[in-house]
This record gives structure tokens, C-alpha cells and sequence, in this order.
């Protein structure tokens, strides 16, 4: 009897953790691919998946080499597939005719002075780390606009080990 029992505990804890995993899981295939606005939101998927940001440094609405570069590497698969599994996409954008808050125009402009961006598109690699319980940025890479599509675009940004 007092086996029967502890089965049934058992078999309720794997029925628990095998939903807690197929969230996890699930909510963490929601995630990839995503473009994010928030530095921390993308700091701590970065430090959660040890993937290193890609920052994206544009003027969406108005900016002709950032619309090209968005059309000929970010929306195709190749670019998005390589994005799942290398790093985690942060879009650092300055449009004129979109309207942001201005807790998100704060956060784009202390970003661009801490790279020092002077043009658009400007790409970012870096890595974050926390130091006296402060975020850390650590360059890895800068790029811009790079023909030729997705190929060539990652070639540019990628970190040889």
C-alpha cells in the first residue's frame, strides 16, 4: 500500500515537472528570434542563454541603408535561423515618425553615446556582465551595412572561437 502511494507521488511529480518543462520550453521557442526594445529585457535572456547581443543601432522610418539592410539580411531565414542560435537581437532604433516613450528614446540615446554611433545602420556585438550589481557592456564586433545578403552580413558579426 505504502508503495502504491509513493508511485502515485512519483507519478504526479513527473506529470509536474514535464509541464514545467514543455512551458519552459515553449516559452523560450516564443522568445527566439525576437527583436527586443529593452536592453535589460535582452540582458537577461543574454545572460540566461550565454548568447551575446546584437544591437542594432537604426532610424526604421526613415533610413534607406537600414530598410535595405532589414530586407536583405534580417527578414530572411538564413539570418533569422543563425539569430536563434547565436545571439539575442536588440533594436536600438531612432524613428521620426513613430512615437516612443521617453523612458525608451532615454535608453536608445545613452546606448548610442556609449558606442559612439555617429550613422545608421550601425551593428553591435557585445556581451553583458554584472559587475558591483551593475550591467556591464563588452564589445565583440561592430558592423554596418554589408551587401550581398544574409551570408556576408553574418560573416561580418560573428565571433570566431
Amino acid at each position: 500500500m505504502a508503495f502504491t502511494k509513493k508511485l502515485k507521488t512519483m507519478n504526479k511529480l513527473i506529470c509536474t515537472l514535464v509541464i514545467v518543462l514543455t512551458i519552459t520550453l515553449s516559452s523560450n521557442a516564443q522568445e527566439s528570434g525576437k527583436w527586443y526594445t529593452s536592453l535589460e529585457e535582452a540582458a537577461k535572456v543574454s545572460m540566461t542563454t550565454g548568447k551575446p547581443i546584437m544591437a542594432n543601432f537604426t532610424g526604421s522610418d526613415w533610413c534607406g541603408w537600414c530598410k535595405k539592410l532589414k530586407k536583405e539580411v534580417f527578414d530572411k531565414a538564413e539570418f533569422k535561423n543563425w539569430a536563434n542560435e547565436n545571439i539575442v537581437l536588440l533594436d536600438v532604433d531612432f524613428p521620426r515618425r513613430v512615437t516612443q516613450t521617453d523612458e525608451l528614446k532615454k535608453q536608445n540615446r545613452e546606448l548610442q553615446q556609449m558606442f559612439k554611433v555617429g550613422g545608421y545602420p550601425t551593428i553591435h556585438v557585445f556581451n553583458v556582465v554584472v559587475k558591483d550589481g551593475q550591467l556591464q557592456l563588452d564589445p565583440i564586433k561592430k558592423s554596418g551595412y554589408v551587401a550581398g545578403g544574409p551570408k556576408p552580413f553574418i560573416e561580418s558579426i560573428s565571433v570566431k572561437n
